[in-house]
């Protein structure tokens, strides 16, 4: 994700102050949830296709949409006890959506891990395998057969253009 300052004198957060207010908000954060799981999923299923390049291209509307997610829990975060006391039912059913939506974002988090740690076994792999068929076959002082020593391993150039 790219890195996106927040100005330090951002405006304070305003809390709601009605409850016509407090039902937009949690709508506008519903919303954002519901497009910020479809963004997340399209991009696991991406990555578990091996698209990383398109997958990469997702990151604009994820760090938007990550930004308006802040956004909308902050301001809900400053309005807790309103809302706690004026809308119950709305807090109840955002905690509940709340809950469905970290527990996907957990499995897209799993699939680009489990993608990073299968592309660092392949390179390191591809970089013994090289080391190995660049290192003279004989056998050392035991007669084992010499493996290659790490100093002797080659550094790999990859090309990210897909």
């Amino acid at each position: 994700m790219t890195n996106t300052a927040i100005p330090a004198t951002a405006a304070p957060i305003r809390p709601v102050a009605s409850l016509d207010e407090a039902e937009a908000l949690i709508k506008h954060l519903t919303e954002v949830m519901d497009a910020l799981l479809g963004t997340v999923e399209e991009e696991t299923e991406l990555v578990r296709s091996g698209k990383l390049y398109e997958a990469s291209k997702l990151e604009p509307a994820k760090t938007e949409l990550s930004l308006m997610y802040i956004a909308d829990t902050t301001r809900i975060k400053a309005s807790r006890s309103y809302l706690a006391r004026t809308a119950p039912a709305l807090v109840e059913d955002l905690r509940k959506r709340h809950d469905m939506f970290r527990a996907l974002l957990q499995i897209n988090l799993t699939v680009l891990a489990t993608a990073h740690a299968v592309s660092e076994s392949i390179m390191r792999g591809v970089s013994h395998e090289l080391a190995r068929k660049a290192t003279p076959h004989g056998y050392d002082a035991s007669g084992e057969a010499a493996t290659p020593l790490p100093s002797s391993w080659q550094p790999l150039t990859i090309s990210r253009v897909l």
